[in-house]
């Protein structure tokens, strides 16, 4: 029991930066923008967290208000990326596909040289202890309290909050129905009054702001508080987006696949604490390649099926319609 208790703690935190991005990646692709860019924008955005956390870690704030303040700075400056994005596949209808990947290549090497001119280092490391060993009352439930509200991270209840947000706005609110619609049938769309420019505007504005707040939290309840331009997010953008697919683009599936994705990732950390596993006497490198051996097998039997938004990809000509 006590195995099971350390694998669902130690996943959840691997899990919602994965869930924050994809939903992002959904809001902007169901609006009809691929976002390639959801690894630059995650590493945006946890870097400006970060450099929030490195000034304010010796403030006297408290660590969670600390968190609150700079997933909201995460936040801004995924936003600002994204809308580099935006500027390219709305207003300049570039290819996507190359604005997205220009977008990831470009913010590793301006994170290392920035660090490098100020840091004298690849990143930046901060010392903030963000971890909860229980939350009041939360914690004294019966088995849940110590599965979901001990040994955790506020990160996780945040993302949590967010998906039924998420799930929300895209079910039933009138934002979500109109920016499905630009993603499926822009000119129908448009003939009804729904300006397609603006509503993709702020599909790939949404992505960016929960990309940034997800690569914060992977900052935080992954890499314990380090940023650098080297490794990045470790390729969790474009996991986020094997996620995307592999949950339809719909968040209750994208959750899921979130969930698949951080066990797996979890598992392979934690074979040491598994007799079954660690008896196999298999190198751990090979169990943590798992994740992105699963996302392949996954992808390869799935993307049949896939129902991407007809209109995903395509840049709108209102002269065309």
């Amino acid at each position: 029991m006590d195995i099971i208790f350390y694998l669902i703690q130690n996943m959840l935190p691997v899990a919602i930066p994965l869930l924050l991005v994809a939903l992002g990646g959904m809001f902007s692709e169901v609006g009809g923008i691929i976002n390639l860019a959801l690894e630059g924008i995650m590493l945006f955005g946890a870097f400006f967290g970060a450099l929030f956390v490195y000034f304010a870690q010796d403030s006297g704030m408290n660590p969670q208000t600390i968190l609150l303040i700079g997933m909201l700075v995460a936040a801004v400056a995924g936003l600002i990326y994204s809308l580099l994005l935006s500027f390219a596949a709305v207003t300049m209808k570039a290819n996507q596909t190359i604005s997205g990947t220009s977008l990831n290549m470009l913010i590793p090497a301006a994170i290392l040289l920035f660090s490098k001119m100020f840091f004298n280092s690849d990143g930046i490391t901060t010392n903030v202890n963000f971890y909860i060993r229980k939350i009041p009352v939360l914690g004294d439930i019966p088995v849940l309290g110590e599965m979901f509200f001990q040994r955790t991270y506020l990160t996780v209840i945040i993302g949590v909050i967010f998906l039924i947000i998420a799930t929300i706005v895209f079910y039933k609110t009138r934002f979500g129905l109109r920016l499905r619609a630009c993603g499926e049938h822009p000119h129908a769309a448009d003939s009804v009054g729904i300006n397609v420019y603006t509503m993709r505007y702020l599909g790939t504005s949404i992505s960016g702001i929960l990309g940034g707040i997800g690569g914060f939290f992977y900052s935080v309840g992954v890499m314990d508080g380090n940023v650098n331009g080297h490794t990045g997010v470790a390729g969790f953008g474009f996991l986020a987006l094997a996620v995307m697919i592999f949950g339809q683009w719909r968040p209750g599936k994208i959750f899921f696949a979130a969930m698949f994705f951080a066990f797996l990732r979890t598992l392979a950390y934690s074979v040491a604490l598994i007799p079954f596993l660690y008896n196999l006497g298999i190198n751990q490198t090979y169990y943590k390649m798992m994740p992105y051996i699963a996302t392949m097998v996954v992808l390869a039997f799935t993307s049949k099926k896939s129902r991407a938004p007809k209109a995903e990809g395509i840049p709108y000509d209102k002269s065309l319609r």
